[in-house]
């Protein structure tokens, strides 16, 4: 198990090397970037991009946000997305390919805090793989937490979910099966909620849906909410974004979030 290809990016990085990496899952070439630190690894952050095909796809710039001299940044393309071989499947077995991208870090890193950050799309594609992969924690942004809340607010994305899962009420085996709150348990990863109040992507009552179920369960999680802010913050709003979710990575590897929650 490990990576089969690397091809060098032209990225210019005083702290970090840029490389396309290609993996093996089910017999497949899947793609995605890796954002090497010179310096010892310290923290992996495994990025789960949102959208389909061009539409949010896996960027550099979205890479280095969440990293420090010593943090390691992969995010995988997903099958049928950006040269990786195979069809997507929105949350079936594309779910592959971020639990073998996780075990492939975590075999080259065994001692490394590894965080699963979720965006949009990307938000369930995490809580559907999170519990059963040696991580840290994990961050859910602007995430999808229930399939068919997601059906039932945009209009626009039903004819695409028709044809990659089905409808809700004929293919309700596909749909319960990407249940990821169902599945959640007390003894989950903890999982940071960041979302935004005006966000019309995906609503904020998905995360108020995922936060009173973590909360009936009596799973470990905090809550990161800025009312006046969309799918993406400003930019006076990112920036305290990205120190909320830098300040939960570190409170997590240091076992301070009981003390805070």
């Amino acid at each position: 198990m490990g990576f089969i290809n690397k091809k060098r990016m032209p990225v210019e990085s005083n702290n970090h090397i840029f490389d396309e990496v290609i993996y093996k899952v089910d017999h497949l070439n899947i793609r995605g970037l890796l954002m090497t630190p010179h310096a010892k690894v310290q923290r992996i952050v495994i990025y789960l991009r949102g959208g389909k095909g061009q539409v949010g796809k896996v960027r550099t710039g979205r890479l280095m946000q969440f990293a420090d001299k010593h943090t390691l940044v992969f995010g995988p393309y997903y099958r049928g997305n950006n040269g990786s071989e195979g069809k997507d499947e929105f949350y079936g077995a594309d779910l592959n390919d971020v639990t073998v991208a996780i075990r492939i870090l975590h075999q080259m890193y065994p001692d490394t805090p590894i965080h699963m950050i979720g965006f949009s799309r990307g938000g369930l594609q995490g809580l559907l793989t999170f519990q059963d992969l040696p991580v840290t924690s994990y961050i859910i942004w602007g995430g999808v937490s229930d399939i068919n809340l997601m059906y039932e607010e945009r209009v626009d994305l039903r004819g695409m979910l028709k044809r990659m899962i089905g409808h809700p009420k004929k293919n309700v085996t596909a749909y319960k099966q990407r249940d990821a709150v169902a599945q959640l348990k007390e003894s989950s990863p903890p999982i940071l909620i960041v979302h935004g109040g005006e966000d019309k992507q995906v609503g904020i009552h998905h995360a108020y849906y995922l936060e009173a179920q973590l909360e009936k369960i009596g799973a470990t999680f905090r809550t990161y909410y800025q009312m006046s802010e969309g799918h993406v913050p400003r930019p006076f709003a990112l920036k305290a974004t990205l120190q909320a979710i830098k300040q939960w990575m570190f409170d997590a590897e240091h076992n301070k979030l009981k003390d805070n929650d």
